[in-house]
């Protein structure tokens, strides 16, 4: 044998430990970050459908306000109760609708079959928003002043002007729409 001394090549000992150690590192700040980017999207998607509730009650208040018939308001608090026209299109038929707040904290649409049922008719009840914390009803008379009860009194039309509802969610959002009312 030649006395030429080879030389190995390679990693040692501590340069492996050293590069274990910073991948570890890598790969505990990333499970971080993933577990982060999974639980925003949960919050977004449970803000993005409580919205999508709230819209939808709005979109339906807002259709049978539209379609509101000249018969008397019946108010007691936290309860609007109205009579309305079926669509042009014919889907949907005239029928007697009521919105309210149960013990729940639920907003209840309450529909009823008719126009004039019986007394004792008891309505379908469909809870369409929950996590209600205020459910607030005011309507507008004909001098444009905001009241909380319709009719105030005899010579009142059947219909006011407009309903305010004023909806405050479990989560704090005070939301207040108007809805103007065929006269």
């Amino acid at each position: 044998m030649t006395g030429k001394a080879t030389t190995q090549r390679g990693f040692t000992l501590i340069e492996l430990m050293s590069a274990l150690l910073i991948l570890a590192l890598l790969a505990v700040m990333s499970f971080r970050g993933l577990g982060a980017v999974l639980d925003a999207r949960d919050q977004v998607r449970q803000e993005t459908e409580k919205w999508k509730r709230v819209a939808a009650l709005f979109a339906r208040l807002q259709h049978d306000v539209q379609l509101s018939a000249p018969r008397p308001l019946r108010t007691a608090a936290g309860r609007l109760e109205f009579s309305r026209f079926a669509t042009a299109e014919g889907i949907d038929a005239p029928r007697r609708v009521a919105y309210r707040l149960n013990e729940n904290r639920e907003i209840e649409l309450w529909l009823w079959p008719g126009l004039d049922v019986a007394p004792d008719a008891q309505p379908a009840r469909y809870s369409v928003l929950s996590a209600v914390a205020q459910f607030e009803l005011q309507y507008l008379d004909a001098e444009l002043v905001w009241v909380d009860a319709w009719p105030r009194s005899e010579r009142d039309p059947p219909l006011p002007q407009a309903v305010r509802v004023r909806i405050v969610l479990d989560s704090g959002e005070d939301l207040v729409r108007v809805f103007a009312l065929q006269s």
